[in-house]
């Protein structure tokens, strides 16, 4: 692991405030996440539907990372992709990942209106015109990633799955192996949106995103967000041990951004 990738975190010593420190991109032109201002939005009649062709054949381990869980699927394949919408490619999922905060009403990243919601899941997707994750990063259309705000209420069944498998993977860098899962089961059953040019909200905060802000919420209970914080940000036999208690980075500047939608 690179000295780098040791220097950031959520904390007071090493939060989003201190990033620019190391990643300079911080300061930059398109950063993310932002204010969705809705009377701000342009409605843009040429943006077309999403569509999600996602197996669960694809699905391979979840991780904790220390500053968040992922689940990893196999992109090597065509199984689970992303088009439409403002894509002109399609795009591989590789990897779906949740913010949330201290408290239940303020987890997400994004905003609409200066609203928060509970959490806010992030399903990342890699532009298939590119060999490898590694190289989209690097391209300012390289990565498209949908994300989908979480509100209190009655349990998730299908997300029961996920947070039942967190107890497998309470310190930073455990994993297991997760199989079985289609993530098309987190999207909501209104799948308008918002877009616009971004960056990735953690480190390296490359600028190489298409976001898709998904306008639906989808539940989240107290007791599964709860499961969230109970992971560790430490390593086994690390001390002093420290929950992920929040993983958001404050919102980002329009800088002249166009939000398009294709909501009316």
């Amino acid at each position: 692991m690179s000295q780098r990738s040791l220097t950031w975190g959520y904390n007071k010593d090493n939060g989003p405030h201190t990033w620019y420190k190391h990643f300079p991109i911080a300061r930059g032109k398109q950063q993310s996440p932002i204010d969705i201002q809705i009377w701000n939005a342009k409605f843009d009649s040429s943006l077309k539907p999403l569509n999600f062709n996602y197996s669960a054949s694809t699905t391979r381990r979840i991780v904790n990372k220390g500053h968040s869980f992922e689940v990893e699927f196999d992109s090597s394949t065509d199984k689970s992709v992303l088009s439409g919408g403002p894509l002109t490619e399609k795009y591989k999922l590789t990897q779906l990942h949740f913010h949330w905060g201290r408290r239940d009403e303020e987890g997400s990243e994004h905003s609409i209106d200066d609203l928060k919601y509970a959490s806010e899941l992030h399903m990342v997707h890699w532009n298939t015109k590119y060999s490898t994750v590694s190289e989209s990063i690097h391209q300012p259309d390289g990565l498209a990633v949908v994300a989908i705000f979480l509100k209190v209420g009655g349990a998730h069944q299908e997300l029961e799955k996920i947070t039942h498998a967190l107890g497998s993977i309470r310190k930073k860098n455990m994993s297991t192996v997760f199989t079985n899962f289609n993530p098309a089961c987190l999207l909501p059953d209104n799948k308008d949106y918002w877009t616009y040019s971004g960056s990735l909200t953690v480190p390296p905060l490359l600028e190489c995103v298409t976001w898709i802000v998904l306008k639906e919420p989808i539940n989240i209970s107290k007791e599964q967000l709860s499961k969230f914080r109970s992971l560790y940000s430490t390593m086994e036999g690390e001390h002093p041990k420290k929950h992920i208690e929040t993983n958001c980075r404050p919102r980002q500047s329009l800088q002249g951004r166009v939000i398009r939608s294709n909501l009316i």
